[in-house]
């Protein structure tokens, strides 16, 4: 386990260099750690439910209903853990609102709009939202408000809910 947590935190403190060193990744990072917020998708996608054309609307309240329920299996699962955020001098709103970084949320929230993507949404509109997804990974570890194993964790949960509730 320590070998784990030790490899966990040399692998962030990889991710945060480029970031720590560069103003571009920094505000790379900063824009993409904030484009997962939730206090974003959940009324946007709930203002698209109700106001989207027909087509969009059925589609917006499934996105909001699977990423609602990734969000009460991700808390959930974070107070059961109860692993801290690892320190930096980014992030530090996320480290106020939620000191608690496993599963990351918005890996998690990334990973299911990608597969939602995947399944509701034509050609090529997936790819820019699968690419998103990653990005929004990596910029959670990036700005180090998360190790890398919460953010694959978030990834990989939020990936098989939306499967699950697809």
């Amino acid at each position: 386990m320590k070998r784990l947590r030790d490899m966990d935190h040399r692998g962030a403190a990889l991710f945060q260099r480029p970031v720590a060193r560069s103003r571009f990744w920094r505000i790379l990072a900063l824009t993409l750690a904030h484009s997962g917020d939730g206090y974003l998708w959940f009324p946007g996608l709930a203002l698209a439910g109700w106001l989207a054309p027909d087509p969009w609307k059925e589609p917006s309240r499934h996105a909001l209903l699977v990423i609602l329920v990734v969000a009460a299996v991700v808390t959930t699962i974070k107070y059961l853990v109860r692993r801290r955020r690892p320190q930096s001098p980014w992030g530090g709103l996320y480290r106020k609102t939620d000191p608690l970084s496993f599963p990351s949320g918005h890996a998690a929230r990334g990973a299911a709009l990608a597969v939602l993507a995947w399944k509701m949404l034509p050609w090529p509109w997936p790819v820019p939202v699968t690419l998103w997804a990653v990005g929004l990974a990596w910029s959670r570890v990036a700005i180090g408000v998360h190790y890398p194993l919460d953010v694959l964790a978030g990834l990989g949960l939020g990936a098989l809910l939306a499967l699950l509730l697809g």
